[in-house]
C-alpha cells in the first residue's frame, strides 16, 4: 500500500513538473500545446485521487449506512447500524432527519447520524430536477468528505441519485459498494405516474445500468433474488428479517425471540482461575461427553462458557486449546458485572469447582446461579450441602467421572419441558430464599444502627 501511495504521488509530480517544462518551452516557441492543460490536469487529478484513497488504521473498522429517505422511518437501515455496531463497527449514518431514530441508535456511541436535506420546492418536474442536483451535490460533499470507509451500504429505493453517486465516490475513494434491494423505484413512481411515463423509463434504466456496478447486493425475498439474477444479471444474498445465533432467532418486526428446538445446552461456569478450583475436572468431563456423543448418545452439542480472570487462565486456555471436541465448544471471556446476570439467566446449567480450603465457607458463584434460577452441578466439600439440595436444586459430584455422568443423565431429554433439569429449576423459583436486601436489613443493619 505504501508503495502504492508512493508511485502515485510520484507520477503526479512527475506530470506537473513535465507539464511546466513543456509550457516554458511552448511559450518560448510560441507554439500553443492542448498537451500542456491536459497533463497539468491529469497530474492534479492523480494527487487528489491518492488523498481521496488514503487509508488509516481504523479505514476496516469503519462503514457508511446510506438512505436517501428518513432514517428514523428505516428500520432496516438502523438494524443493520445497530448489527455493525455490536460488531464493533464505526457507523456513518448518512439520511434525511426527518423523525427521531430509534433509541438504541440514538444511544450508540459508534454511531453518528450524518443528516442531509431534502428539496420540496417548485413544480413537480422542477423539483424532480433540483432533487437530483441537489442530492448529488450533498451526497458527493458528505461521502467525500467523511472519513475513509470500508464499505458503502445503501437502500434502493429511493436510489435516483444515490446509487450512482455511492458507486462514483466508492470507484474514488477504494471503497465497498453494497446495495440492500427493498423495491425497485420504478415500479413505485408507476403506480403515479404509469408505466409508459418517460420518467418511469428512465428511472427503470438507470437502476438496470447502475445496480449491478455495486459490488455485493443484498435483497428481502427469494423472488426478488431470483429476478435480480434472471433479469438484471444481479448476484444477491436474501436477508431475512430475522437475527439468528445457534441458540434462538429473533423476529426484527417485533423484537420477540425464539428458542430453536435444536439448539445446544449452554454450561455456563465461573472461576478467578485459582488454585481451589481443578478445571481439569471439567476438562476430562467434557471428553468424556463427547465420548458418549460419539459412541450414539442422543445428547445435545454443548457451549460451554467459563468467565473469570486470574493466574491460572493461561494455563487452561492451553489445555482447552490441545482439546479435539466435535461437540463440545469452550470459550473463556471476561464479563462486564452487568452482562453476567444475563449470562446466567440465559444458561441450561451451571458448574461449580470451587473447593473451600477451610471446608466451612460457601461459593458465591453458586448463590448467583441460584439467584437467577440456574441448577448447577458443584464439587462435593464439608458444608456444601448447606446450600446445593442433592436432586432438588443440582447435584453434587466428587470426580471428573461422576460429573460427565451427571451431564449425560441431566441432558438427556433436552430441551423438553420435563426431566430432572427443569425440575430443579422449579424448584428454584418456588423455593427461593430472603432477597439479599432483605437478608441485609435483618442481619447487617442492627449492627450499624446499635448504639
Amino acid at each position: 500500500m505504501a508503495a502504492r501511495r508512493t508511485a502515485l504521488i510520484l507520477v503526479g509530480v512527475f506530470t506537473v513538473i513535465s507539464a511546466g517544462l513543456t509550457c516554458l518551452h511552448a511559450a518560448g516557441s510560441g507554439v500553443t500545446c492542448p498537451a500542456v492543460s491536459l497533463a497539468v490536469v491529469t497530474g492534479l487529478l492523480t494527487v487528489c485521487l491518492w488523498r481521496l484513497r488514503q487509508r488509516d488504521g481504523g479505514t476496516d473498522r469503519r462503514v457508511c449506512v446510506l438512505v436517501l429517505g428518513d432514517i428514523g422511518r428505516s428500520p432496516r437501515m438502523q438494524y443493520h447500524s445497530l448489527s455493525l455496531s455490536r460488531h464493533r463497527y464505526d457507523v456513518t449514518f448518512v439520511g434525511f432527519l426527518d423523525s427521531k431514530p430509534h433509541q438504541d441508535v440514538l444511544a450508540e456511541e459508534k454511531i453518528t447520524i450524518v443528516p442531509i436535506t431534502e428539496v420540496r420546492v417548485g413544480p413537480k418536474i422542477i423539483t424532480y430536477v433540483s432533487k437530483v442536483i441537489a442530492q448529488s451535490l450533498q451526497l458527493l460533499y458528505v461521502l467525500l468528505t467523511m472519513e475513509s470507509q470500508s464499505h458503502i451500504l445503501m437502500q434502493n429505493p429511493p436510489g435516483l441519485p444515490s446509487i450512482s453517486v455511492a458507486w462514483l465516490v466508492s470507484v474514488l475513494r477504494g471503497i465497498r459498494f453494497v446495495i440492500d434491494w427493498h423495491n425497485y423505484g420504478y415500479t413505485i413512481m408507476a403506480l403515479s405516474l404509469g408505466q409508459r411515463h418517460p420518467v418511469v423509463r428512465l428511472a427503470k434504466w438507470y437502476e438496470h445500468f447502475f445496480g449491478p456496478l455495486a459490488a455485493h447486493n443484498l435483497c428481502v425475498t427469494n423472488a426478488m433474488k431470483d429476478d435480480l439474477q434472471k433479469n438484471w444479471g444481479i448476484k444477491s444474498e436474501v436477508e431475512e428479517k430475522v437475527e439468528k445465533t445457534v441458540f434462538s432467532h429473533c423476529d426484527l418486526t417485533d423484537d420477540t425471540v425464539t428458542l430453536r428446538a435444536k439448539r445446544p445446552a449452554l454450561l455456563l461456569s465461573s472461576t478467578s482461575w485459582t488454585e481451589d478450583e481443578d478445571f481439569s475436572i471439567l476438562l476430562k468431563a467434557l471428553e468424556e461427553y463427547e465420548g458418549f456423543i460419539k459412541g450414539g448418545a442422543s445428547l445435545p452439542s454443548l457451549v460451554c462458557v467459563i468467565t473469570g480472570k486470574g493466574p491460572q487462565k493461561e494455563h487452561y486456555r492451553k489445555l482447552i486449546d490441545s482439546l479435539r471436541l466435535e461437540h463440545v465448544k469452550i470459550c473463556t471471556p471476561w464479563l462486564e458485572a452487568e452482562d453476567y446476570p444475563v449470562l446466567l439467566g440465559s444458561a441450561d446449567l451451571g458448574v461449580c469447582l470451587h473447593k473451600s480450603s477451610s471446608g466451612l465457607d460457601l461459593p458465591m458463584k453458586v448463590v448467583d446461579m441460584f439467584g437467577c434460577c440456574l441448577p448447577v452441578c458443584a464439587i462435593h466439600f464439608n458444608c456444601l450441602h448447606e446450600l446445593v439440595k442433592h436432586e432438588e436444586n443440582g447435584l453434587i459430584f466428587r470426580d471428573s467421572e461422576q460429573l460427565a455422568e451427571q451431564l449425560q443423565s441431566l441432558l438427556s431429554e433436552f430441551p423438553a419441558s420435563e426431566g430432572r433439569l427443569c425440575e430443579f429449576r422449579r424448584n428454584l423459583r418456588t423455593s427461593r430464599g430472603q432477597r439479599w436486601d432483605d437478608n441485609w436489613d435483618q442481619n447487617v443493619l442492627p449492627l450499624i444502627t446499635a448504639p
